[in-house]
């Protein structure tokens, strides 16, 4: 019997990094899975590798555009009826690195859509489903810079943003059996940890860069994925019954 027998299961950006990781963990705990990336042979991979192409479902989708983001959820009740845990895990950098002397507004309109906006459109499809049913998951994928200044002011922004958008939601939806909870992890290897980019950046080498990153938190050292896995999997399930509206890191221990 796995934590998640006979759940459904949204993961958003569930091709690659901790999105994917998520999802084969969920399916390995016995969830039945609905995917998302903009990328349909990452997806694929996922099914093929949790074990899922008969029941699991991977839909190509933007999670820039409003409708679209919202087609997994959409998906999921048609064709299972139920939504059980939502997981918004989709964000990173939305392209341009926002000025904040430049006033660049397109950028971090952008950013925003893509670490908070996205998720307010993908909960909000999940959530009258779920307040029928009287019981429901949401779990945000925040990250280091939602707790400190940590990246690039639009990114910051977003996922501070993401923080209250948890807590609002948690207070406004707890009395129908619906949890909301932020998931923070620091440093993690992922597709779009790219030392080497950062370096450039920079002006440094990427030996150099991650060496300082591995400084950044107790540990010493960058996580990997599926160590945000087991949190994810507790907040997913009935041990995790009492746990709503709450920032929760994962992080080694990230600039204590």
């Amino acid at each position: 019997m796995g934590q998640l027998d006979g759940r459904v299961a949204v993961v958003t950006g569930a091709g690659r990094g901790i999105g994917r990781a998520i999802a084969l963990r969920y399916a390995a705990e016995g969830a039945t899975i609905v995917i998302s990336s903009r990328t349909a042979v990452e997806l694929e991979s996922v099914l093929t590798e949790a074990g899922s192409a008969q029941k699991g479902t991977a839909v190509v989708a933007d999670a820039m555009d409003p409708e679209d983001a919202r087609r997994p959820v959409h998906e999921a009740l048609e064709r299972h009826g139920k939504v059980d845990i939502l997981v918004n895990n989709v964000g990173g950098n939305a392209g341009g690195d926002p000025d904040p002397f430049a006033g660049d507004d397109a950028s971090f309109h952008r950013n925003l859509t893509l670490n908070l906006t996205s998720a307010w459109w993908t909960s909000t499809a999940a959530l009258p489903a779920m307040r029928e049913r009287g019981v429901g998951r949401i779990i945000n994928i925040g990250s280091g810079a939602s707790k400190r200044a940590a990246a690039s002011v639009a990114y910051t922004t977003a996922k501070h943003g993401l923080v209250g958008l948890t807590r609002q939601l948690a207070a406004a939806t707890a009395r129908y059996g619906i949890n909301v909870n932020c998931l923070c992890p620091g440093w993690t290897l992922t597709s779009q940890l790219d030392f080497d980019v950062i370096a450039s950046r920079s002006g440094t080498s990427a030996d150099e860069v991650r060496a300082q990153a591995e400084s950044e938190n107790l540990q010493r050292r960058i996580l990997e994925a599926e160590e945000l896995t087991g949190m994810a999997t507790l907040l997913a399930g009935d041990d995790g019954r009492g746990i709503t509206g709450q920032v929760i890191s994962v992080d080694g221990g990230y600039r204590i």
